[in-house]
């Protein structure tokens, strides 16, 4: 179920919006729906990379297990090669 919220807009922002939504054939609702439902998608992806880097930091500290970047850029290097290399081992 949606329910309405507002937003302020200064007049020069609020004429631009109007003008690419006319431009895009689509009405200024449309074109700020899809463009806040993309920024928080994104944010939630950057927001989920953060915690994730977070806990592998936290995982690192506590075991010192580790692979080098050489050893991991030589990996992704061979991906979808005909020699691809298996997954770096991770040691102390």
């Amino acid at each position: 179920m949606a329910t309405p919220t507002s937003i302020k807009l200064d007049d020069g922002l609020k004429s631009r919006v109007q003008h690419l939504a006319d431009a895009r054939r689509r009405s200024a609702h449309w074109l700020m729906r899809e463009a806040i439902e993309q920024y928080v998608e994104r944010e939630e992806r950057r927001e989920a990379f953060k915690q994730d880097t977070l806990k592998a930091w936290e995982d690192y500290q506590a075991t010192g297990l580790h692979a080098t970047a050489d050893e991991v850029e030589k990996w992704l290097a061979s991906w979808g090669t005909d020699s691809e290399l298996p997954a770096p081992i991770c040691r102390e």
